[in-house]
C-alpha cells in the first residue's frame, strides 16, 4: 500500500492539469480519519468561500464519510435559506450583527479570511503596474472617472501609458457578500461613496454592468476591454487576470499576494460577542492588503440534536483541525490558531 506522503506526492506531480483546488484536496488526503458519519448536509451562499468549502468537503468526505452539497448562490440568498431552514448552513461575507441572529436562531462564526481584488482589462497595459488608490476605485464606480487616462489616475502613475478608452466597470448583479466587502470598503474611505452610494450586499450602483457571481464578473471583464471589476482573490488568480495594485492606509502601494493578506489579518479586530466577526478592512499596517474580510457560516441552534446539525458541527470542527493548509493553497489566510480552537469549543458545545 503506498504511503500518505507517496499518495500526497503523486497527486501534487499532477498540479498543472488539477488546478488550484486539486492542490488543495492532496493537502487533505494525507489528514487522520475521524468516525465516520455517513450523512449528506446541504449548504449555499457566499461564492467568495465556495473554493474552500469545495476543497474542505473533498477532504471531509475521505475523513469523516460527511458529504457536502454546497450551492453558490450569493451571500444574501444563503442567509435567506439557512433562516428559511431549507439547507443545513448558510454562508455569508456580510456578518448577520447580534440582534439578527437571536430572532433567527442561528449562530454564526467566521471560517478563513480572504482578499478582494481589482481587475481590469486594458490592452497594452498589465494590471500590476497599474497604481490605484480607495477614492479612485470610488471615483471609478460612480461615475466620476469615465476615462482611464483621466488625470487623476495619471497622478498616480507617473511614467504610465494609460489608454484613452472609457471606464466600463463591472459590479455583481446578486446579493453578494463580496460586494458587501467591496462597498464597505469604499464607505471607510471615501465620504462621498458613504453618503451617495452606501455599502450593502446589494446597491443601487450610478454605473456599470452587472454580473452574477464572481464566475460572471470574471468573464465580463475578460470579455470588455477598458472594464474593471472586483473579485475574490482565489477566482482572479485562478483565471489568470491582471489585478491592479492599491495604497493602502499606511500609504504603501501594496501587490495582492498572499504576504500582504497576512499583513492585513495581523491587525485584525475580533468581536467579543455572538457575532464573532472580524474587521480586517482598510488596514493600518505597512504592507497590508486594504479590502480584506472573514467570511462566515450560519448554522441552526435548534439542529444541534439532529443528524444534520451534528455532521455540520462535526464537518467544521473537522475543517478547523485540518483545513489551513488547503486554505493557503487557494490563496486564502486561515484564521488564527486561537479563534479556531474558539470556534472549535462553541461547535462542541463546550
Amino acid at each position: 500500500m503506498r504511503s500518505c506522503g507517496a499518495r500526497r506526492s503523486g497527486l501534487l506531480a499532477n498540479r498543472a492539469r488539477a488546478g488550484r483546488i486539486g492542490l488543495a484536496l492532496a493537502a487533505m488526503l494525507c489528514t487522520a480519519s475521524l468516525p465516520a458519519y455517513a450523512t449528506d448536509i446541504t449548504g449555499a451562499g457566499s461564492s467568495f468561500g465556495a473554493p474552500i468549502y469545495g476543497a474542505w468537503g473533498a477532504g471531509a468526505a475521505r475523513a469523516t464519510d460527511i458529504r457536502l452539497n454546497y450551492q453558490t448562490i450569493g451571500s444574501g440568498a444563503g442567509q435567506n435559506q439557512v433562516k428559511a431552514r431549507t439547507v443545513d448552513f448558510g454562508a455569508s461575507d456580510a456578518p448577520m450583527n447580534a440582534a439578527q441572529l437571536a430572532h433567527n436562531g442561528l449562530m454564526q462564526f467566521p471560517t478563513v479570511l480572504g482578499a478582494i481584488v481589482p481587475v481590469v482589462n486594458l490592452p497594452g497595459l498589465d494590471g500590476s503596474h497599474l497604481h490605484l488608490t480607495g477614492e479612485l476605485l470610488a471615483g471609478l464606480y460612480s461615475g466620476d472617472i469615465t476615462m482611464w487616462n483621466d488625470p487623476r489616475i495619471a497622478a498616480e502613475n507617473p511614467g504610465v501609458s494609460l489608454p484613452a478608452m472609457p471606464v466600463a466597470p463591472v459590479r455583481r448583479a446578486d446579493g453578494s457578500g463580496t460586494t458587501f466587502v467591496f462597498t464597505s470598503y469604499l464607505a471607510r474611505v471615501s465620504p462621498r461613496w458613504a453618503a451617495e452610494e452606501g455599502k450593502g450586499t446589494s446597491i443601487e450602483w450610478p454605473v456599470g454592468e452587472g454580473a452574477r457571481g464572481n464566475d460572471g464578473v470574471a468573464a465580463a471583464v475578460r470579455n470588455t476591454e477598458g472594464s474593471i471589476g472586483y473579485l475574490e482573490y482565489a477566482y482572479a488568480a485562478g483565471n489568470h487576470m491582471p489585478m491592479a495594485e492599491l495604497r493602502n492606509h499606511h500609504g504603501d502601494v501594496v501587490a495582492p499576494d498572499p504576504e500582504s493578506f497576512r499583513l492585513a489579518v495581523t491587525s485584525a479586530h475580533w468581536a467579543d460577542d455572538a457575532t464573532h466577526s472580524a474587521d480586517v478592512l482598510d488596514g493600518d499596517g505597512a504592507g497590508a492588503w486594504p479590502i480584506m474580510a472573514a467570511t462566515y457560516v450560519l448554522i441552526p441552534t435548534d439542529s444541534a440534536t439532529t443528524a444534520q446539525g451534528r455532521a455540520v458541527r462535526a464537518f467544521f470542527d473537522w475543517s478547523m483541525q485540518h483545513g489551513a493548509e488547503s486554505a493557503l493553497l487557494l490563496g486564502y489566510v486561515p484564521l488564527p490558531e486561537d479563534i479556531r480552537a474558539s470556534i472549535r469549543t462553541i461547535l462542541n458545545g463546550r
